[in-house]
């Protein structure tokens, strides 16, 4: 997959703009709130229908506009095809080819897009759910099945959820487990399988990255001393207690280790952001490796946030992927920042977007 070009309109600080990028490598310039994140912030929408920045989706439309509408064209082995997105006040309407998208999971199909940014570090630090969307957007790209399961999942969950709240009969509340069991261990069997395979490129990028052994592992959402069917009996009277299941894939977890150690207790905030960087790129050198395509990759200011040192670790490693480059950068003189391979370069000024290379 390849971004061949983009058109914005009505997107956080830019009113129009229109870029045609390069399949390798593209830097974005800018002094800090010119709009340079904002590109980066409406690619990542394009691929996920969320923003990285924002949870709330009424806030990316330009001050003063009712929608904002991002028009790009897609290049998949050859074959050119043009995405689409609108976000208005009746909410997001999305195309390819010219037909609605049905869903998110497409979108990832469409546009696979992954983004190193400031709060990088909430993969190490956050919640669960940072970790489980990491997990899970890998699985879906190199294992077609998960999805279906991950959605037959989701689908019982609630159901098995909304009797629980209605404080419904035992026997109806029941009446989801098998559904619940089956989708819930083909989802957990996927994950286990990503993970082993997984583990050895985050080793290897984080030893490049940090000089550190970095080791992850899969808490499946409910104690290994018991199978699945068994947890849910076990948490049944608390489930009815408080109204929701407490054990299944929907509490799963990534534990993450640095030399050994828990990585949220032993790292500072810049290590934690150089760790997730190291999850990021091993997720994607891993997914290539098993056939998932080229994916783009967003890293945002990487220079400010990172010495000299890491910086040229990092910059190195990225251009080690085989993955379509968006780079933003305060100073586009930084002379590891120039060491980039020959690409496009654009400059952003008050929402404005010029073309230098």
């Amino acid at each position: 997959m390849s971004l061949e070009r983009l058109a914005i309109e009505d997107f956080r600080c830019v009113e129009r703009a229109e870029l045609e990028f390069d399949d390798r490598c593209n830097l974005i310039t800018g002094e800090n709130a010119s709009g340079k994140t904002s590109l980066l912030e409406a690619i990542f929408f394009l691929g996920r229908g969320r923003s990285f920045r924002s949870t709330r989706n009424e806030s990316l439309i330009r001050t003063g506009a009712s929608q904002f509408c991002l028009v790009a064209r897609t290049n998949q082995q050859g074959l050119s095809q043009p995405l689409g997105m609108r976000l208005g006040a009746d909410g997001i309407e999305a195309r390819y080819a010219g037909r609605p998208v049905t869903g998110l999971a497409e979108l990832a199909t469409r546009l696979p897009v992954q983004a190193i940014d400031p709060e990088v570090h909430r993969l190490i630090d956050g919640g669960p759910q940072e970790r489980r969307r990491y997990l899970d957007w890998g699985v879906f790209h190199v294992e077609p099945g998960f999805v279906d399961h991950w959605r037959r999942y989701q689908r019982a969950l609630r159901q098995r959820n909304a009797a629980l709240k209605a404080n419904q009969a035992p026997t109806l509340i029941h009446a989801w487990d098998t559904e619940l069991l089956e989708a819930g261990e083909q989802v957990a069997d996927y994950r286990k399988r990503y993970v082993a395979g997984l583990q050895g490129s985050v080793h290897d990028v984080g030893r490049r990255l940090l000089d550190a052994d970095i080791e992850i592992g899969l808490h499946h959402g409910w104690s290994s001393e018991r199978s699945l069917a068994q947890a849910l009996e076990h948490s049944f009277s608390r489930d009815c207690e408080r109204g929701m299941t407490h054990v299944g894939p929907h509490r799963a977890d990534l534990a993450v280790r640095i030399s050994g150690a828990a990585a949220r207790d032993r790292v500072s905030r810049g290590q934690q952001k150089l760790l997730a960087a190291a999850m990021l790129l091993g997720q994607l050198k891993y997914d290539a490796g098993q056939g998932s395509g080229v994916a783009a990759l967003l890293v945002d200011d990487p220079a400010a946030e990172l010495d000299g040192s890491n910086l040229e670790r990092l910059i190195k490693e990225v251009l080690s992927l085989p993955a379509q480059l968006f780079l933003t950068a305060l100073d586009p003189m930084n002379p590891v920042l120039q060491r980039l391979p020959g690409g496009r370069k654009f400059h952003v000024e008050h929402g404005v977007v010029t073309r230098l290379l």
